[in-house]
């Protein structure tokens, strides 16, 4: 299962909160509410989020077997 976890701390770390992103990385609110869930999310979204918090894919996401 591939959670999210990481991009909260992320942005915490960087004071970026949700609408921040929002605006600087153009993700719609229908996309947060599936990052919280750790739902399915596009790859062109990974990209924007690393864009956006000029990090790493392993800074927002990672893998945990179930």
């Amino acid at each position: 299962m591939i959670v999210f976890n990481k991009l909260w701390e992320t942005m915490q770390q960087q004071g970026v909160s949700t609408y921040m992103l929002r605006e600087k990385a153009g993700i719609d609110s229908k996309t947060i509410r599936r990052l919280k869930a750790n739902e399915n999310i596009e790859t062109k979204t990974l990209d924007k989020l690393c864009s956006a918090l000029n990090c790493k894919i392993e800074d927002i996401a990672e893998y945990i077997s179930e």
